[in-house]
């Protein structure tokens, strides 16, 4: 597996490469291709969120649960997709909010990458997944990557805004510290869930109005 990784994360989770789970993460994806799977996102783009956002650059981490598994779709940022592909529904959902909230014209693409090169971690529990088969890779190990992500980012670093929308997020809340951070919870943006606290929210504009309050720049939310 290709592993490429900016070069602060790289000392901030040296320990975490070393570890005998990472090792089977590695083992367990090669032996699924070589049975022939379909991986996603392709390998050079499995940590493409911390290639996009360094360390010392985070400001703002978005939760999601695993990669998008239909073909052209993930690639390694959360939420996000390749700009040859129409937004799904989630990610459609986040755009009406981010209307209503902050004004910001709804995209016709859903690539993400211009908040991950501001500072906004978009951080996958899993980085990978067969094709078709959603969650397929949620139990190989990548928690416990993900989890020291998030808590070296809540050990080492000050007035992060978390944003953390349904319970698979919420969850994760046990590894970040409250005092020194904000955490920002609602509803998934799914069409399951939107109109359940998602829609309404107004997380955008309360990041920026944290960030700048601590003298950070704000995100530009238009893509």
């Amino acid at each position: 597996m290709d592993v490429k990784i900016e070069k602060s994360w790289k000392i901030i989770l040296k320990e975490e490469f070393l570890k005998p789970y990472f090792h089977d993460i590695v083992n367990h994806i090669k032996t699924e291709k070589e049975q022939g799977k379909t991986i996603y996102p392709p390998g050079s783009l499995i940590f493409h969120a911390f290639e996009a956002t360094p360390f010392d650059q985070v400001k703002v981490v978005i939760l999601g649960q695993d990669p998008y598994h239909g073909p052209r779709q993930a690639h390694g940022l959360s939420f996000s997709v390749q700009r040859s592909v129409y937004p799904p529904p989630s990610l459609v959902n986040i755009f009406k909010e981010l209307h209503e909230d902050v004004g910001m014209l709804i995209p016709a693409h859903g690539d993400l990458e211009s908040w991950a090169r501001q500072g906004v971690l978009l951080l996958n529990a899993s980085l990978t997944v067969r094709a078709g088969e959603p969650m397929s890779h949620s139990k190989v190990g990548w928690q416990h990557f993900t989890n020291a992500t998030i808590e070296k980012i809540s050990d080492q670093k000050k007035n992060i805004v978390f944003i953390l929308w349904g319970k698979f997020a919420q969850d994760k809340m046990i590894l970040i510290d409250g005092t020194k951070h904000l955490i920002l919870k609602s509803a998934h943006p799914s069409p399951l869930s939107a109109t359940n606290g998602f829609f309404g929210c107004r997380h955008f504009s309360k990041t920026n109005e944290y960030l700048m309050k601590h003298g950070l720049d704000p995100i530009d939310w238009t893509i």
